[in-house]
């Protein structure tokens, strides 16, 4: 078992795919100029191994880089294309959301078109509101993506790996704090499945669901919520699309209480939509009404005390839990 950072472990995933499929090839912004000298960033010396014709330094257009992964994915290639920033997400999101999206669906299914959008995301930089907006519910909104967001190195190289292989087009969002902690990686080949939750922690008083950076949060919250008789599940969906309904609700069921924590700004922010789903198929078994620990409704600051502010942590997660409790 190695230790990487997710960055590292992103960067394995890449490298094994591109030696795997000659149909696999990187492009984006600095992905072969200004970032790959970082060894903890996920680009890391591809372009000395591959050359440019498979990794790909793109001009500064986020359209551009989308039109090229939706044209090379009709051409029969597996293209695994970088949006650096979240929000920059919007200036992509035509080619992404009314064309990757949809091209299936409008073949009736009788073509793939594979490719993945990797995207980092997520505040604690002090790169202000246009550059740390988390969007996955936008995402998640437009039928024909799927969405993954993984909390750990392992996760990160399996769940790519899998994206890559897939014959549908991927929104891959990687948090950027979590590039530089590091995490046990498995040294042998693994896939992990798209649509399939797992359970960080067993707990028997109250699940929280959580994504990305926030299952870390959530598993130290319950670290401590421990010390006081508090017995927290956390629940890691790690794709929101397709969401692994089965693990979700059968954790619900047992608790009968549920916290959703994500970073992402409350109003329409994904728990939304899985406290709508609790509501219709576990309404009984819940002993409290639900929670929801977010982001408020505001652009990420750029002052850091206030940036802090508007990250969710686990003293906002434990108050949650303590009303329900």
């Amino acid at each position: 078992m190695q230790q990487l950072g997710m960055g590292q472990a992103v960067q394995q995933a890449l490298r094994e795919e591109m030696l795997r499929d000659p149909n696999v090839f990187l492009a984006g912004e600095g992905v072969g100029v200004s970032i790959h000298f970082n060894p903890y960033l996920p680009t890391h010396g591809l372009l000395e191994e591959f050359g440019p014709e498979r990794v790909k330094d793109t001009p500064v257009s986020e359209q551009a880089i989308a039109g090229l992964a939706v044209g090379a994915s009709v051409a029969g290639l597996r293209p695994v294309v970088e949006i650096m920033f979240n929000p920059f997400f919007t200036l992509a999101s035509d080619m992404i959301v009314n064309h990757a999206a949809k091209l299936r669906y409008l073949s009736g299914g009788k073509s793939t078109f594979p490719l993945v959008v990797r995207i980092k995301t997520g505040a604690g930089f002090g790169a202000g509101c246009q550059h740390s907006h988390n969007l996955e519910a936008w995402v998640a909104h437009s039928p024909g993506l799927k969405v993954v967001m993984p909390s750990s190195p392992a996760d990160a190289k399996g769940l790519l790996k899998s994206a890559i292989r897939d014959e549908n087009p991927v929104v891959f969002l990687e948090d950027m704090t979590l590039y530089f902690m590091p995490g046990p990686v498995p040294q042998e080949e693994y896939l992990t499945p798209i649509g399939k939750a797992e359970v960080k922690r067993e707990g028997t008083h109250v699940t929280v669901v959580a994504w990305s950076k926030m299952v870390g949060v959530a598993l130290k919250a319950a670290s401590q919520l421990a010390e006081e008789g508090i017995d927290v599940e956390v629940v890691d969906l790690r794709s929101l699309v397709p969401l692994d309904k089965e693990t979700l609700l059968g954790s619900v069921r047992k608790t009968g209480r549920l916290v959703v924590l994500h970073e992402a700004t409350r109003t329409g922010g994904f728990a939304g939509e899985i406290c709508a789903v609790v509501m219709e198929e576990v309404f009984w078994n819940l002993k409290a009404p639900f929670r929801r620990v977010t982001g408020p409704d505001i652009p990420v600051p750029v002052s850091p005390p206030l940036e802090r502010f508007y990250i969710p942590d686990e003293e906002k997660l434990k108050a949650a839990i303590r009303e329900i409790i």
